[in-house]
């Protein structure tokens, strides 16, 4: 049986990052190149090209999001849970441990009830965003007693859960009645592209600290004992690592403005 579970785990592993490349290429090809392609069309063109490009991207994209997940959370109940290194001590594992992980896959909800309450501000969601995304990895080491590889993982499952929810909740949803008024040759609802706008610009910044921690979990070099960081304080250092990949996304964007055609 612990043969069986460990060739799931290695096709698992082979199939997550298949997904997820098909997956984040679809929601940067969104981001940096389609927005501003879609931009330049005259209404007539747009009529044409929107409704035979987009469905067929977005069937890729979502599609991509629940396997990379699905493939995503077998590998976390096999290797954390079952595997207990969740923890760095086994016999640390408690309820608070458990609240944590709750936390994890619920944190979709606080995060939606931000982004409808604050984000038409951009800086200021930011800003909140950030500070109670802090306090979760805060309590991740302190509270639940993570381990770094344990704490690293499930803020990349949170970032992901929360972006396959804004692709299966937020932005298909929205994107279905867009791409029907364009090629009936109405004006979208504003509220419905200002919404997958934003929601499929948020998953933009969540996921480059999420591939972060695909990669940091077979790491030791952010754990403590480097860069002033300690076992304690690597939660400090997590935090830095997810502001930079936001600032990287945030270059992205300046430079996607800037790219012409011929």
């Amino acid at each position: 049986m612990d043969q069986f579970f460990e060739l799931l785990q290695v096709l698992s592993r082979w199939l997550h990052v298949v997904f997820g490349i098909i997956w984040i290429g679809y929601l940067y090809f969104f981001n940096f190149v389609n927005a501003q392609f879609v931009a330049t069309l005259d209404p007539e063109t747009k009529k044409k090209v929107v409704p035979e490009l987009l469905p067929r991207a977005l069937f890729w994209f979502r599609w991509g999001a629940v396997w990379t997940w699905i493939t995503g959370i077998f590998m976390l109940e096999y290797i954390y849970y079952r595997g207990k290194a969740i923890v760095a001590d086994p016999a640390t594992i408690s309820s608070a441990t458990w609240v944590m992980v709750a936390v994890t896959f619920l944190a979709f909800y606080l995060y939606d009830y931000l982004a409808k309450s604050f984000g038409k501000d951009a800086k200021k969601f930011g800003v909140i965003a950030f500070v109670v995304l802090a306090g979760i990895i805060y309590l991740y080491s302190s509270y639940g007693m993570f381990s770094y590889r344990g704490m690293i993982m499930h803020t990349g499952v949170m970032f992901g859960t929360i972006m396959a929810v804004n692709v299966w909740f937020r932005i298909w949803p929205s994107q279905q009645k867009i791409i029907t008024a364009v090629k009936n040759g109405e004006a979208p609802d504003a509220s419905l592209v200002a919404l997958a706008g934003q929601r499929s610009r948020h998953n933009t910044y969540m996921s480059v600290p999420l591939l972060f921690s695909m990669l940091a979990a077979h790491t030791t070099y952010f754990a403590g004992g480097n860069l002033g960081l300690t076992e304690a304080t690597a939660w400090i250092g997590w935090l830095v690592i997810i502001l930079f990949g936001w600032h990287v996304v945030f270059q992205f964007y300046k430079k996607s403005g800037k790219v012409k055609g011929f």
